[in-house]
């Protein structure tokens, strides 16, 4: 245990209700937010146990991370089904502490049987759902959101950024029972090779093919920025891939712009190092991961200077941001690093100095000191 939590305290019983686990194929960075902390918090002998949705074929009962993982229904139906298998199987064991991990919509679990409560919340969507969802599902996700200042009234929050916890506050959670943890980043796995840098410019895109995501946003950009030599490569999975291919064949960059599909973590370490920058155009997220990842890989980002990004790239520093929706800027600062190879190093230089100070290990340690703060005397030993 570590020096917070003291030798003498007994490890906690957590619960942590998620959408999904980071083997579903839908899983994203909220789920490696997920695994990276309560995985390690099972490491150090905490019982974690994750109740999420499954999918065609997964099976209903696994172990990832040490941590005891129950699936029950789908993407579709777990928020009808939640509740009643938590009631079924789960309430009656013994649990220190609930963590609703809301990053989708709100399971509103402080209504289920728990001593104590915690509301985990990486971004909320607001009205960026508009832009993914047919207006009927995207109104439905919206009006899920709006109660809950009245929902989680007396709950503590942690959130993974400065940009959440001003979105939970304009909601009317009280800021000071929102405690701010910054996720890590894998400074082994990512890693800087100048000497795998591509040798024309070349940009990436690392994500889920979404619409919220502004990837339309980057092509519309790559091909503003007038480099007949640079390509741009999209790694990544979705249902706008289509729509995304036919933009680039739209506008005239079909040839140069690569659609690699979903790619396995070995490939992706490769991409990240062959790039000169990512690229990273949506309206909002809770902090960026992604943005960790190519700075670890001594790559500078290129991004929309909107909530929750801006933290994670310094601007100037580790690259550059540019007003949301403004393809304009992203395609000026792609034509600069394109013509400046030495300033594609030296801010690759500062981005991996800047990733460096977020550690995973720190995150879990933040989490557990907090979880032990909600928890109180019961957690003491």
């Amino acid at each position: 245990m570590s020096a917070r939590g003291g030798a003498s305290a007994r490890p906690l019983a957590v619960a942590v209700v998620n959408w999904q686990c980071r083997e579903n194929p839908q899983a994203g960075g909220a789920e490696i937010h997920l695994h990276e902390i309560f995985g390690r918090l099972a490491a150090r002998g905490h019982h974690v146990t994750l109740l999420c949705c499954g999918w065609p074929g997964a099976p209903g009962r696994a172990t990832l991370d040490g941590m005891e993982v129950h699936r029950v229904g789908t993407r579709h139906t777990f928020p009808f089904l939640a509740r009643r298998y938590w009631h079924r199987w789960l309430a009656d064991r013994p649990v220190d502490v609930l963590v609703e991990d809301i990053n989708k919509v709100p399971l509103f679990t402080p209504s289920w049987r728990a001593p104590r409560h915690l509301a985990l919340v990486p971004h909320l969507f607001g009205a960026t759902a508009f832009r993914e969802l047919a207006p009927p599902l995207a109104a439905a996700v919206w009006l899920a959101e709006r109660p809950l200042a009245r929902a989680y009234r007396g709950i503590p929050f942690e959130a993974i950024s400065e940009s959440t916890r001003d979105d939970l506050a304009d909601r009317g959670i009280p800021r000071a029972s929102v405690r701010v943890i910054f996720p890590g980043i894998d400074t082994v796995q990512y890693t800087p090779d100048p000497a795998q840098r591509a040798p024309r410019p070349l940009f990436a895109y690392l994500g889920r093919l979404k619409k919220y995501k502004g990837v339309d946003l980057c092509i519309r950009a790559f091909a503003q920025c007038g480099i007949p030599e640079a390509t741009l490569e999209i790694a990544g999975a979705g249902e706008y891939r289509g729509a995304l291919e036919r933009l680039a064949g739209t506008l005239g960059v079909g040839s140069r712009v690569r659609f690699l599909g979903r790619v396995d973590e070995a490939a992706k370490v490769a991409l990240l190092r062959r790039a000169w920058a990512t690229l990273f155009a949506s309206p909002k997220e809770g902090w960026g991961i992604t943005n960790l990842e190519a700075a670890a890989s001594g790559t500078p980002v290129i991004a929309s200077d909107s909530p929750g990004i801006r933290e994670s790239v310094r601007h100037g520093e580790t690259g550059f941001l540019v007003p949301h929706g403004q393809v304009a800027a992203m395609a000026e600062q792609m034509r600069l690093l394109s013509g400046e190879r030495a300033l594609v190093e030296r801010l690759g230089s500062a981005a991996r100095r800047f990733a460096e100070g977020f550690t995973w290990a720190g995150a879990a340690e933040a989490t557990e000191a907090h979880l032990r703060e909600v928890v109180g005397p019961m957690g003491g030993g």
